[in-house]
């Protein structure tokens, strides 16, 4: 069983058990949260699509907060003697699902 659900406005495909990492997300380190846009179902071979997942809820706990690798931004323009460099962490959230209710 399986689910693609939409957290933190990103579309994940998630099942049972599974770890992942989505930008940050309110709530202390091992609360449960539920995400309800369920967008696709899929148990033992049938799929549920649009409105038949009006009830279905995805359950997860926060396990962890952190911060990305840094991405270095680097502008310059030539012969101006013009340069910026500037860095960047993204902050996640590692969260694990702990059920697919339909």
């Amino acid at each position: 069983m399986y689910a693609i659900v939409s957290i933190a406005g990103q579309q994940f495909k998630v099942a049972k058990d599974q770890k992942l990492f989505v930008h940050r997300l309110q709530g202390e380190e091992g609360a449960s949260i539920e995400f309800d846009q369920v967008l696709l179902a899929e148990n033992e071979g049938k799929f549920s699509i649009g409105n038949g997942l009006e009830n279905a809820r995805v359950s997860a706990k926060i396990v962890s907060h952190l911060k990305g690798d840094k991405v270095i931004v680097f502008k310059k323009k030539r012969r101006k003697g013009y340069k910026k460099k500037n860095g960047h962490r993204q902050q996640f959230t590692k969260i694990e699902i702990t059920g697919i209710t339909l």
